[in-house]
């Protein structure tokens, strides 16, 4: 099953380079994407520069019975 990439970086670092295919949900409007990110069928793995702010996203969405996992820096991801 295909998965789909969330890059919860700021819009300004996701322009200047992101993994193809993947969302930008910035970490600091995630709980305003609830309903969105509960839609999605497929697992998610949520990325950022280093794993931190993913780290967080990943613990929210885990905490809602959301499959999904942190991947860390978007660059492993590449």
């Amino acid at each position: 099953m295909k998965s789909i990439i969330i890059d919860v970086r700021t819009v300004a670092e996701y322009e200047n380079s992101h993994v193809e295919g993947s969302l930008n949900i910035p970490v600091q409007e995630i709980t305003a994407h609830v309903d969105e990110i509960k839609a999605i069928k497929e697992p998610i793995i949520f990325c950022c520069k280093s794993g931190h702010r993913s780290g967080l996203a990943t613990e929210y969405f885990k905490n809602l019975g959301i499959d999904c996992s942190n991947g860390g820096s978007w660059l492993d991801l590449m």
